[in-house]
């Protein structure tokens, strides 16, 4: 027993300890979690001319959305599945019919149409994305449209004047998607406007996003900017991360009749 409370009073002397190095860094202001920006996951990952991704990525935890689809096999990253299927199912309660048009591509599909594409127009209009620079790769990504611009050959801005794409942008966000590119940021983008194009960035960041009309480009030279702006007034980011992805101190329980104090393994919570 004597050796079990000694493991937990290091346990209890490492997470203080954790604490301690935490405090001694400057505060952390921007809106959004270090943690959330430190980003494991990729979630946040930009894909754009200045951003390729490289040619031999292929998203983890591809799976099979199973939802309407003017094709089969349409695929996503597990965390933007999930979350579609709850975006879609209230869509529907909400009285909207939602089809998904293109969802996952590898980097030689988007080669494929990319150049198929040069070779109609004879130039890149920016209605395909060059291959390493689409979204689509990421897993991330998808075109949703509605039954009757599923029948029409090509999508276009105008989309965004049915009820169905105006109900997406209004509450993407609440499933952790953004509206990708949107019209007044094209010159930012470097994408034309598509209203059908959403990209799952995670609940926290989507509300952000949305919220202040920020692109994905604005948003990470902005938060670019706020770690850079914290380790600049001597902050450590990867420290601070670390320390904040640490177990908090155990409670400490009234000592016992023997006069030794218990450790509970209960945690308090922020």
């Amino acid at each position: 027993m004597k050796k079990i409370k000694l493991a937990v009073l290091m346990l209890c002397v490492l997470c203080l300890f954790a604490a301690s190095a935490a405090a001694q860094q400057p505060a952390w202001t921007y809106p959004i979690k270090a943690t959330t920006l430190d980003d494991k996951t990729g979630l946040l990952v930009l894909a754009n001319t200045t951003s390729l991704i490289p040619e031999d990525y292929v998203p983890y935890h591809l799976v099979n959305t199973y939802l309407r689809a003017t094709n089969a096999g349409m695929q996503l990253r597990q965390e933007a599945a999930d979350a579609l299927k709850r975006m879609f199912e209230d869509a529907t309660s909400a009285g909207y019919t939602l089809y998904i048009k293109s969802a996952y591509r590898s980097y030689q599909t988007q080669n494929t149409m990319y150049q198929n594409r040069l070779e109609k127009y004879n130039k890149d209009d920016g209605v395909v994305a060059a291959p390493g620079t689409s979204d689509h790769q990421t897993g991330l990504a998808v075109d949703i449209l509605n039954y009757a611009w599923t029948q029409q050959d090509g999508m276009r801005p105008e989309f965004s004047q049915t009820a169905e794409a105006q109900w997406m942008a209004e509450n993407c966000a609440k499933y952790g998607f953004i509206l990708r590119y949107m019209e007044d940021k094209q010159e930012i983008t470097g994408i034309i406007f598509e209203p059908w194009h959403f990209r799952y960035v995670g609940e926290e960041v989507a509300a952000y996003m949305m919220e202040n009309h920020l692109s994905l480009e604005e948003f990470t030279a902005e938060y670019q900017q706020a770690i850079a702006s914290f380790e600049q007034a001597g902050g450590d980011f990867k420290a601070y991360v670390k320390a904040q992805r640490e177990l908090p101190p155990p409670i400490i329980i009234s000592g016992d009749e023997e006069g030794e104090s218990e450790v509970s393994l209960f945690y308090q919570t922020p």
